[in-house]
């Protein structure tokens, strides 16, 4: 496993609203069509390692990736920002696809489209969407303050025990995803309850905006959502076959530097 897949992301592209339970949950409205938005790259950050240090200097919240592709860090919360998690499977893009045909482009195209997988949360100052959303405006400081999309490592196919045996129709249901925060289990769920497949996510932004070789696409949070604080551990946890593949941990801490949201 490597983080070296996230020197080459051009862009995170998200999907909104793909899981009903969550949809419900923030009282929304299922979409007649998926719609997406971009977190910036600057989001990305890694688990801090055992003894590592912080990749930050003179609170500078992000400062470049490493050779290696870590940018070791907590999650920075601003200050008056309700920060909500969601956890979400992440897809890297090996190939470039552009104006596809959403109908023509099935599960196997998918696969042969992937380099990997990796564990995202898809961190949103929730008070900052709404109201931003009240007055029609865009929302992408909630998406995209630094640290915003905390990952881990990334798996290839090969790395999966009975990826490659598990019959296309049936890859969904194997994925499953787990969130904690300070040990309470906040999200679980499995990739069947999407209301849009992985391959027709994919399918739909590459027919209208190009996709290139690196590029990170993230997948949807099923229910459980919720705030988190400084002082609070994350835990995410990708499973396939009911087995752990990928386990995560992010500290929360206040963000430093003079930075405060105010309603407008």
């Amino acid at each position: 496993m490597s983080f070296r897949y996230l020197k080459s992301a051009s862009k995170i592209v998200c999907i909104g609203r793909n899981y009903a339970a969550h949809i419900k949950e923030l009282n929304n409205t299922i979409p007649k069509q998926p719609f997406f938005f971009e977190k910036p790259t600057t989001t990305l950050i890694t688990p801090l390692t055992s003894g590592g240090t912080v990749n930050n200097k003179n609170d500078a919240t992000f400062t470049k990736l490493q050779e290696d592709g870590t940018n070791p860090s907590p999650i920075y919360i601003p200050k008056n920002v309700n920060v909500h998690h969601e956890i979400e499977l992440g897809i890297v893009i090996k190939n470039t696809l552009s104006n596809i045909s959403v109908d023509k482009f099935g599960p196997q195209d998918l696969l042969d489209n992937v380099s990997g997988f990796f564990l995202a949360l898809d961190l949103t100052g929730r008070n900052v969407q709404s109201d931003a959303k009240k007055v029609g405006l865009p929302w992408f400081f909630a998406k995209g303050y630094d640290t915003f999309c905390p990952v881990s490592q990334m798996l290839t196919p090969e790395q999966i025990s009975g990826f490659k045996d598990t019959p296309i129709d049936q890859i969904h249901s194997k994925f499953q995803l787990k969130c904690f925060v300070n040990d309470t289990l906040r999200q679980d769920g499995h990739l069947d309850l999407m209301l849009n497949p992985l391959h027709k996510i994919v399918s739909h932004i590459a027919q209208a905006v190009t996709l290139q070789s690196g590029d990170l696409v993230l997948t949807g949070t099923p229910a459980g959502v919720g705030q988190l604080h400084a002082g609070d551990t994350i835990r995410g946890q990708l499973l396939f076959d009911d087995e752990v593949i990928i386990d995560m941990s992010f500290d929360c801490q206040d963000r430093p530097g003079t930075y405060e949201y105010k309603s407008s």
